[in-house]
């Protein structure tokens, strides 16, 4: 069984709302419904851990009610930070488990393909990130604005969640990261830190992550297309 960890205690600055972006409607449902729709239809999830603010836990549990998941929700406080969310989910995972998947509730297009592909490579890496090949070209710009260096495109993956770990060993990372007082954006920057190998995992150009109101406009196109039925050949 597969342990799943989404943080979303957030707050929709760059979104221009004053709420958590997650509460947001997204074709007649919360962004955070279709999040939790995707984890629910893929197969082996078995337990799944929402980290948010506590003030958001009476809209959270209508969600649940409202979606009626078969999969157990436990609803744990956040921190200040994503890196703080993360540890404190990492304190609630049952005591079995062994690996678990760390997945960003504003990345609510992910498929259950893709969970399912994810799932499956916790059997083999014990530290991976989903991600894509960088499409565009990248400049490195120093703070006045000028162009540095151009890196082989070749190497360049954008990363994306879901990520995933071996449960112990994400434990002991945040631990040291804690005692070190570093402050990183991913779960995969304190493996790198530690200099443990992390993998990549095929993700989904559509798999974006909702931060402004294009990216809402675009996910609505998304699932709009996603839902139009296919005309057979």
């Amino acid at each position: 069984m597969t342990h799943l960890l989404i943080p979303a205690a957030g707050i929709g600055k760059r979104m221009g709302s004053d709420q958590n972006k997650l509460r947001l409607d997204l074709l007649g449902k919360p962004l955070l419904a279709w999040t939790l729709m995707a984890a629910e239809a893929a197969e082996g999830i078995g337990w799944i851990g929402l980290i948010g603010q506590p003030l958001d836990f009476p809209t959270w549990m209508q969600i649940l009610r409202d979606l009626a998941l078969r999969t157990p929700v436990e609803l744990i406080a956040g921190g200040r930070t994503r890196q703080e969310s993360v540890y404190n989910g990492l304190q609630a995972l049952p005591a079995e488990a062994e690996g678990v998947l760390i997945h960003d509730g504003a990345r609510c297009l992910a498929t259950p393909t893709l969970l399912n592909r994810c799932t499956a490579a916790l059997h083999t890496y014990e530290g991976f990130v989903a991600a894509i090949p960088v499409k565009d070209t990248i400049k490195v710009v120093d703070d006045q604005g000028r162009i540095q260096k151009t890196p082989n495109r070749s190497s360049l993956w954008a990363a994306q969640t879901p990520q995933g770990f071996n449960a112990d060993q994400l434990r002991d990372c945040h631990e040291q990261g804690r005692s070190q007082g570093w402050q990183v954006t991913d779960d995969a920057a304190l493996y790198e830190r530690l200099h443990l190998p992390v993998h990549i995992v095929e993700g989904e150009e559509t798999n974006i992550k909702i931060t402004t109101p294009a990216d809402l406009k675009l996910a609505e196109l998304i699932l709009q297309e996603r839902q139009t039925p296919r005309t057979p050949n």
